[in-house]
């Protein structure tokens, strides 16, 4: 099945090919000739019109830049400049035969605010691309409008050959000009995506530290806030059972500390702050339910926020462990390749380990891949599993030194 869809594929590839090839030049007049000649013929009113529209708009815009109403004036030039590009493309693609994929549109609900917008207009690759675009383009449209009118009178017996190589030109310009960038576009859209993970991460990571307030610290707070002041209460009265609710008190008030420290350590252990991964990968491994065999080799630390990641990853990858892979042991290995920082935890569980499992692995691979990381479960049924992920290494600034100080 997979070769038949390969093989499939690969025929409409060839043929996709096949039409975007144009027929050989001669010396009869075909359509594709004649359509090569009407584009040529067009070039100069099209130029024209361009070049006008772009000199016109650069003069005003840049002239008023002193007053309020320029760069808005050069922001709305820069959006026509994006239509006429539209148009020039439509075009090619009639008489030219150049398939060229439009270019994403501006992201306006990703940027809020009228200056946000103004300057997301102002700095518009596509809008400037397609100015370079119409100001090449008019002496060209003029040297081969002239050209071509000549040659239709003069040399029409190699007007074929003259208007392919002409016409070639065009194409050329309109692919590097007026053509989205492949990888700027994918790029763009992968951030796109990552940032709306890394806000719902964000926002989940909040909840969970707020519910975790509400339900422990918190209430044990207001419980203890509660037995103090009856302990005030009965402090005459009855000191015997106030100093048994002031000892109850004291007991409240451990919990509480407790419970404020493993959320500490869930939001940024201090061991990993103080001491690196080695350390804190180390106090990880001594709470997991099988032994963990931690290998860490670092010259030095990577930026807080790669080390972060790199931690949470092992630790909730060693509670995966604990919870479902029913392995007799365990192993995390941490090195820095080039620069990239590697981590692979392994077992020699049952197995069967997915992204869509359930088990959390699915929101480790979005995590890592919003910091252009790698995310990679090798968990066959009967084990044994190994997960291997990849961050991007970054050193460790004066910044993130400061802050990993004792006592900051």
């Amino acid at each position: 099945m997979t070769e038949r869809l390969s093989t499939s594929s690969l025929a409409r590839a060839t043929g996709a090919a096949a039409d975007d090839r144009l027929p050989p030049a001669r010396f009869a007049y075909d359509r594709h000739t004649w359509k090569e000649i009407a584009h040529l013929l067009a070039n100069f009113p099209a130029a024209l019109l361009g070049f006008v529209y772009v000199v016109t708009m650069l003069s005003v815009g840049a002239g008023l830049t002193v007053t309020v109403i320029g760069l808005p004036l050069l922001a709305a030039g820069l959006l026509g400049a994006r239509q006429l590009g539209k148009l020039e493309r439509a075009r090619a693609r009639a008489l030219l035969g150049v398939r060229v994929d439009e270019p994403s549109p501006l992201p306006w609900r990703g940027r809020r605010g009228f200056f946000a917008q103004l300057w997301m207009s102002l700095k518009d690759p596509v809008g400037w691309r397609t100015v370079l675009y119409d100001v090449i383009r008019f002496p060209w449209g003029v040297l081969t409008f002239v050209t071509t009118l000549t040659s239709l009178f003069v040399l029409w017996p190699v007007l074929p050959f003259i208007a392919r190589a002409l016409t070639n030109v065009d194409r050329a310009m309109v692919r590097a000009l007026l053509s989205p960038s492949d990888e700027l576009e994918r790029r763009i859209a992968e951030l796109e995506s990552d940032r709306g993970v890394v806000v719902d991460t964000a926002a989940a990571d909040l909840r969970r530290i707020e519910r975790d307030l509400h339900d422990g610290a918190q209430a044990r707070l207001v419980n203890l806030a509660m037995g103090l002041g009856l302990a005030k209460e009965k402090l005459l009265e009855d000191p015997d059972a106030a100093a048994a609710m002031v000892d109850e008190a004291h007991g409240e008030v451990k919990l509480a500390l407790q419970e404020l420290r493993d959320l500490a350590r869930g939001i940024h252990p201090a061991v990993l702050t103080d001491r690196g991964l080695d350390a804190a990968l180390s106090s990880v491994a001594s709470r997991c339910t099988v032994p963990v065999k931690v290998t860490v080799d670092l010259m030095e630390r990577p930026a807080a926020a790669i080390e972060g990641i790199a931690y949470f990853t092992v630790s909730e990858l060693l509670q995966n462990v604990s919870k479902h892979s029913g392995a007799r042991s365990a192993s995390v290995e941490v090195w820095r390749s080039s620069d990239r920082l590697l981590i692979q935890v392994g077992d020699d569980g049952r197995g069967g380990a997915r992204l869509d499992g359930g088990t959390g692995m699915k929101g480790l691979a979005d995590r890592l891949s919003a910091v252009d990381g790698l995310f990679v479960v090798d968990s066959p049924d009967g084990g044994p599993t190994t997960v291997t992920a990849e961050l991007p290494w970054r050193d460790r600034t004066e910044t993130d030194a400061a802050g990993s100080a004792p006592g900051r």
